[in-house]
């Protein structure tokens, strides 16, 4: 089957609650996504709530307190939102390279890998009575005899030892208090379902990837799962094996890239879209299929998408940034995407407006 690049983005839109815009809640947009990048609330919560029909101010925030939605340490190491029905298999796929048995993990803690089972335990059991601290989880393990020379590793910015604990599935964030970050136990979320087998982690991760950024390469997958999450590289390709003829390849303008069989049809019905959407920085219409794919960010663009800019999407395929001013919303319109579609621009600052509850004008300037 063969089609063209604006059709294919213009699913992809679909596939991510983009155009059409979603109904789903909080959590129907984040397992959507698979993950949303955490680092920072606000642009974690745009990036749902952009994807959102009605939406409200808070309701992120509300997701995680409910356990809907929980926020742990994963791609690339990283702070994410993933829901707890399925943040297990990317969790999975982060700890199968069992960092903390490297020689150098292993001298510069002076944890064995036999340590790690009693390690586990003491956090899961300081952790019994709710949230804590960074702090004050490294007070209740070092109280220990045998852990008391990890002090150091529990620092005010020293998190590298507590990854593998949320990998592990032993704890993820809980709510911030007094403006500090806290963990909890993750087995006390009723909507925890656990960490399953990696080959069938790998199965369901790389079938979730196709939904949400297909159409796709083997090489996007390898990134996404790979360089993303450490999975390995043979592995991944036995999991996309595993798809069997539930995967086939489609041809964009001449490139060959691979679509789950059951959207096939969608795909070949879909007319391109001039739609305009205003995306925070980071977000996953442009993480998911990497920054390097020309298709979605224009080569000469990279750089400044790199850096976190504000991203304005036309048609899918990266137009412009945004930034707040104290008034209003100033717009850098790339010269090479031609004349700005201010109409359109003025639309979505205007969703924006309702989305932020702010008045906002509008300012436009080609670079």
């Amino acid at each position: 089957m063969s089609v063209t690049w604006p059709q294919a983005l213009a699913w992809r839109m679909r596939q991510q609650l983009l155009e059409p815009i979603g109904n789903q809640p909080v959590e129907g947009v984040v397992q959507r996504l698979g993950a949303v990048p955490a680092q920072l609330e606000s642009a974690a919560e745009l990036a749902i709530r952009t994807r959102c029909r009605r939406s409200r101010a808070g309701e992120v925030a509300a997701a995680l307190d409910d356990g809907r939605i929980i926020k742990t340490y994963a791609f690339r190491g990283a702070t994410h939102l993933m829901t707890p029905e399925d943040g297990g298999i990317y969790l999975a796929l982060r700890a199968a390279s069992r960092m903390w048995e490297l020689p150098s993990w292993q001298s510069f803690y002076n944890l064995t890998p036999s340590d790690w089972p009693h390690f586990r335990e003491a956090v899961r059991e300081a952790l019994a009575d709710g949230p804590l601290t960074q702090e004050e989880l490294g007070a209740a393990i070092t109280a220990r005899p045998k852990f008391q020379h990890l002090s150091f590793a529990f620092g005010k910015h020293s998190g590298t030892l507590l990854k593998p604990l949320a990998w592990q599935g032993d704890m993820s964030f809980g709510p911030a208090r007094d403006g500090q970050a806290t963990f909890q136990r993750l087995d006390r979320n009723p909507r925890w379902t656990g960490i399953p087998g990696l080959d069938e982690a790998g199965g369901r991760a790389v079938e979730a990837y196709f939904r949400a950024y297909a159409p796709a390469t083997r090489e996007q997958v390898h990134r996404w799962l790979g360089n993303g999450l450490g999975a390995g590289r043979r592995r991944i390709e036995a999991w996309i094996a595993g798809l069997g003829d539930r995967l086939t390849e489609v041809h964009i303008d001449g490139e060959s890239a691979h679509v789950l069989r059951d959207g096939v049809e969608e795909l070949a019905a879909t007319h391109p879209t001039d739609v305009v959407r205003l995306l925070p920085g980071y977000d996953q219409w442009v993480l998911g299929p990497g920054t390097a794919d020309t298709h979605v960010v224009p080569a000469r663009r990279r750089a400044l998408v790199s850096r976190q800019a504000n991203l304005v999407i036309s048609g899918g395929v990266v137009g412009a940034t945004w930034s707040l001013t104290h008034d209003g919303v100033a717009i850098a319109w790339f010269a090479e995407r031609g004349s700005p579609p201010r109409e359109a621009l003025a639309q979505e600052v205007s969703r924006l407006a309702a989305i932020l509850d702010r008045p906002l004008d509008m300012s436009v300037q080609t670079v």
